[in-house]
C-alpha cells in the first residue's frame, strides 16, 4: 500500500526533471543534458527553439522558448501552459505529481541513517542512451550492471527525524544509480557527477557478495564495485568483490571463508595512498597479495583513459605475479 508519509507538500520538492519530463513528453529522460524541442506555444514553428537546460546556479532545469519570448522555472512552465496563476500553478504541481508518485512504483524502503538523514525511498527509473554510453565507456554493459542489480533512478527521498519534528528533502540527481542487494534494497547511491556527494553510502555492505559463484580458482577484492565489474568485463576467470572502500577492512572470518573456497584471494586497490595502505593492510593481517594499477589511479579510470587492450596488457602480468606469490 502506498505509504502517504511520501506525498510531496512541498512544491519546490517536486523534482525538476518530472515536471518537464511529465508536460511535455520528451523524447529522452533528462540526465543532465540541454535538450531543444519545437515550441509547444508556437504550432507553427518549424525549428526547434525550445530550449531545457540546467541552471547550474540551483541545479534545476528551466526552459526558454526563443518563439514566444516564454521562459523561467518549472512552476512558470504550467502557468504558461494552463493559464494559471501562481497558487493555482503551485497546486496543479503537486496535485499532479502526488497522483503519478501514488500511481508509479517506487520502491519504498526504510534504512539505515545516513549521518542524521535517512533514505526513506528511491524511484528507479528506465536506461536511456545517455546511461549506457556512460557505462560503455568503463566497458561495462548492460549485461554486468544487471547482474550486479546497478539500476539509474529518478529521485531519491531523505528524512530526519529530531524530536518532534520530522524534515523531508528529495534528491533528484542529475545522474544517479542505486546499487541494489538481492532483496532489492538499495545499499549505496552512486552520482558521479556530484563533486561533493559522488557517493551516498546507504548501509554497510559487501559489493558483489550476491554474485560470488564460487567456481572460479580466484577472488580479487577490488576499490569498487565499478572496479570489479571492469574487471569481470576483461573475461578473467575470477570472482570479484569490493568491500564499502579501501578503509573498510573485511572481517576475519569471512576471508577466512573465501580462502578456504578460492585457491587464490588477492586484492587490487586505487593507486594512491589510501589504495596503497589497504594493499599492505591484507598482506600484513591475512598474508594476501595485491597491487595497485599503475597506468591509472584505478581500473575503471584506465579503461576509460586507454582502453581494453591497454589495460589488458597492463594487469595481465601483475595479475599473474600476485597469483603466484
Amino acid at each position: 500500500m502506498f505509504n502517504t508519509k511520501n506525498f510531496i507538500d512541498k512544491w519546490e520538492n517536486v523534482p525538476s526533471t518530472w515536471v518537464f519530463e511529465h508536460y511535455l513528453n520528451l523524447p529522452e529522460l533528462l540526465i543532465g543534458q540541454d535538450i531543444k524541442i519545437k515550441s509547444i506555444f508556437n504550432p507553427m514553428e518549424k525549428t526547434p527553439s525550445f530550449c531545457i537546460y540546467v541552471d547550474q546556479s540551483i541545479m534545476q532545469y528551466k526552459f526558454k522558448d526563443f518563439s514566444t519570448g516564454k521562459g523561467g522555472s518549472k512552476i512558470d512552465l504550467i502557468k504558461f501552459m494552463f493559464n494559471l496563476d501562481v497558487n493555482n500553478a503551485i497546486t496543479k504541481l503537486t496535485s499532479d505529481y502526488n497522483k503519478y508518485n501514488k500511481s508509479s512504483q517506487a520502491i519504498n524502503k526504510t534504512v539505515k541513517s545516513i549521518n542524521r538523514w535517512k533514505v526513506d525511498f528511491i524511484k528507479k527509473r528506465q536506461w536511456t542512451k545517455l546511461d549506457k554510453d556512460f557505462w560503455l565507456s568503463f566497458r561495462i554493459g548492460k549485461t554486468l550492471l544487471t547482474e550486479y542489480n546497478v539500476n539509474p533512478i529518478e529521485y531519491y527521498n531523505l528524512i530526519k527525524d529530531e524530536s518532534d519534528k520530522i524534515e523531508s528533502l528529495t534528491i533528484n540527481p542529475k545522474c544517479g544509480y542505486g546499487y541494489f542487494d538481492k532483496d532489492n534494497d538499495v545499499y549505496k547511491i552512486y552520482q558521479p557527477f556530484n563533486k561533493k556527494y559522488k557517493f551516498c553510502k546507504v548501509k554497510s555492505y559487501l559489493q558483489g557478495k550476491d554474485q560470488l559463484s564460487y567456481n572460479k580458482p580466484y577472488l580479487v577484492i577490488c576499490s569498487s564495485l565499478k572496479d570489479a565489474m571492469c574487471l569481470k568485463s576483461i573475461g578473467y576467470n575470477i570472482d570479484v568483490i569490493s568491500p564499502d572502500s579501501e578503509n573498510t577492512i573485511i572481517k576475519p572470518h569471512i576471508i577466512q571463508n573465501f580462502k578456504n573456497k578460492y585457491q587464490k584471494v588477492i586484492t587490487v586497490f586505487d593507486n594512491d595512498d589510501a589504495g596503497k595502505k589497504a594493499v599492505k593492510v591484507y598482506h600484513d593481517r591475512y598474508n594476501i597479495h595485491g597491487f595497485v594499477p599503475t597506468i591509472s589511479k584505478d581500473i575503471s579510470d584506465a579503461m576509460k583513459e586507454h582502453g581494453f587492450e591497454k589495460v589488458h596488457a597492463h594487469l595481465k602480468p601483475l595479475l599473474k605475479l600476485a597469483l603466484k606469490q
